[in-house]
């Protein structure tokens, strides 16, 4: 009898990332692969869906049906756990760090089902920020038995004796994978605004502003900065796809609407939204996945956070931690429009997290475990 995996994700970001994966499982016949969707994000989860041909075998749709973290996490597990009860899998695969994600692992850990974490081993050294990112993938690592990590930093997270040794893996991040698919070469956009914008001279200058810990004063700072930059550099428009969270939307409406020169969008589904950084100058961004995506482009990133999860891309030069200090967002980012050899060392810098290749790594690794291949896989050596 063949192994079976049950791949489980709801978010957009990790959908991404998990759709080279579910699509490789898919197209072998080596393993039985069965994917469950709790919907923890809907339309932008869908779209992912559509973008990458996945047609899960369980969708969940959760956010009709719950409205706080505790209220999610619960009615996962307890859901996850009916379809695990009927699949009885050898493997559950989650990813990230998402409350999905440890509704996954508990809901495989308490049915007796060995889990797998692709993305395993980051951590940005405070359990409370991000949060609650790095308390369940924190979480995730200690309930797993097989750990995916990208780097090889990730890898020394997992030095200690409540991992198994044996099975942590490095492979490079699924996430350039997924993007490098879409990107090999120019996008093409169905949104009339942003077209005209690529045809214009224009610097573009795209930002994504999310996270709770930039909720608030902090939030407000960076915006003030946006509206410093666009007014000091007049070849320099902003393109902002605001996230639905109304803590972020309508602090970021009242503030920046009408304002020349920054485009407020709705959310992009992910291949316009990997055009639109394939067309910029350059990423301000508070989000994980971007830190590990827009080097991969040649787009250095300015991070409104005072810690990160993805250290690799700071030491490598990728990326730069700036918080939301209003002074401090608008004189790097003068500095990179206006520094050529400033911004080279960033753009021209050796993105750390990945090859294109982590899927495949993946796959012949969970063939090494099910012993359907007699030598452990090569590791992704960044």
């Amino acid at each position: 009898m063949k192994p079976k995996v049950v791949s489980i994700f709801g978010v957009r970001s990790d959908a991404v990332k998990m759709a080279p994966v579910v699509n490789a499982l898919k197209n072998q016949d080596k393993i039985d692969s069965v994917v469950l969707v709790t919907g923890q994000h809907l339309s932008m989860l869908d779209e992912v869906l559509e973008l990458f041909d996945i047609v899960p075998d369980y969708n969940l749709k959760l956010m009709n049906r719950v409205s706080t973290i505790i209220d999610f996490v619960s009615t996962a597990m307890v859901e996850i756990g009916k379809i695990l009860e009927k699949e009885k899998p050898d493997l559950v695969l989650v990813h990230g760090d998402t409350s999905t994600s440890i509704s996954g692992s508990l809901a495989g850990l308490y049915s007796g089902i060995k889990v797998a974490h692709i993305e395993g081993g980051l951590r940005s050294g405070d359990k409370f920020n991000p949060f609650p990112e790095e308390i369940n993938r924190r979480l995730d690592d200690i309930i797993s038995e097989l750990y995916f990590v990208p780097t090889s930093s990730n890898r020394k997270n997992l030095d200690f004796k409540e991992y198994n040794q044996d099975h942590v893996f490095i492979t490079g991040n699924t996430g350039i994978d997924a993007l490098l698919s879409l990107t090999s070469s120019e996008i093409k956009t169905n949104i009339p605004l942003l077209q005209k914008l690529y045809d214009s001279k224009l610097k573009i200058i795209t930002v994504t502003m999310h996270r709770r810990e930039n909720w608030g004063d902090s939030f407000k700072k960076t915006l003030d900065a946006f509206k410093q930059i666009v007014e000091a550099e007049k070849d320099v428009v902003i393109v902002y796809p605001v996230h639905l969270n109304p803590n972020v939307r309508n602090v970021a409406y009242a503030e920046l609407e009408g304002i020349d020169r920054i485009i407020l969008t709705d959310p992009l589904n992910y291949r316009e939204f990997a055009g639109l950084m394939q067309k910029s100058q350059m990423i301000i961004t508070d989000s994980g996945g971007i830190q590990e995506e827009a080097p991969a482009l040649g787009k250095p990133v300015l991070v409104i956070r005072d810690n990160t999860e993805r250290w690799e891309a700071v030491e490598a030069g990728t990326v730069k931690l700036i918080g939301s200090n209003t002074e401090k967002i608008v004189s790097e980012t003068h500095r990179l429009l206006h520094d050529k050899n400033y911004y080279n060392s960033m753009a021209q810098a050796r993105n750390p997290y990945g090859d294109g290749k982590a899927t495949g790594r993946i796959i012949e690794y969970l063939y090494y475990y099910f012993g359907l291949r007699n030598t452990r896989p090569e590791e992704f050596k960044g």
